[in-house]
């Protein structure tokens, strides 16, 4: 199987401009293969000033930049892709809007909200979350049947989600996930860079 792949998301809230793009351009320089730029509180202003900033540095490292949620951030910025929500834009009227030249992702709990997603137009799923999160308020688990059936479901790359670290990787084993998001392991770690490395290891072990 191929080599499974970590897909890092951001999280700017408790760092100041600089410590953050610091923080992002280490885990860039460790090996990330995709990074979600994910700003819930900024205004669209502000989202555009940082995602460019962002776009910036990933480009240095050929990594794809996705933007959570906001279809014209994405667009503003000729990022590669967005992340779309339940609760966000129509995945189909997203894919009119992007072109198919652009990345659709998408988050979905159960089997027939990523086949609904599939057929929608998007290019991979975000499944979880598997453990509870600190990065959400409010946390809807995901079970690994679920994830194993989702995968099974679509054609399409499914990464799993949600409160996942080197220590807790062990319940992928045996589900046939592209690879797995994280948030807090990378974002808040001390180093960033060597957090990064650890979670490829722990990710390179799953079978």
């Amino acid at each position: 199987m191929a080599d499974k792949k970590l897909y890092f998301i951001t999280d700017s809230s408790e760092y100041e401009r600089d410590e953050f793009l610091r923080r992002v351009e280490e885990a860039l320089k460790a090996g990330v293969s995709l990074i979600q730029l994910r700003e819930k509180n900024k205004t669209t202003r502000e989202y555009i000033e940082i995602a460019t900033a962002v776009h910036d540095l990933t480009k240095n490292y050929n990594v794809p930049l996705i933007v959570d949620d906001r279809v014209d951030v994405m667009l503003a910025v000729d990022a590669e892709g967005v992340h779309l929500g339940a609760e966000d834009m129509p995945l189909d009227m997203a894919r009119k809007l992007i072109g198919t030249n652009k990345i659709l992702g998408a988050t979905t709990k159960t089997v027939k909200a990523a086949r609904d997603a599939y057929e929608n137009g998007a290019d991979y799923l975000g499944v979880g979350a598997i453990y509870p999160t600190t990065t959400k308020v409010k946390t809807i688990i995901t079970s690994t049947d679920t994830l194993s059936k989702i995968c099974k479901n679509v054609p399409i790359p499914v990464f799993a989600i949600g409160g996942l670290n080197p220590a807790n990787l062990d319940v992928l084993n045996g589900i046939n996930i592209e690879g797995v998001c994280v948030v807090s392991a990378i974002m808040k770690a001390e180093s960033p860079y060597n957090a990064t490395l650890e979670m490829q290891r722990a990710i390179s072990k799953l079978n």
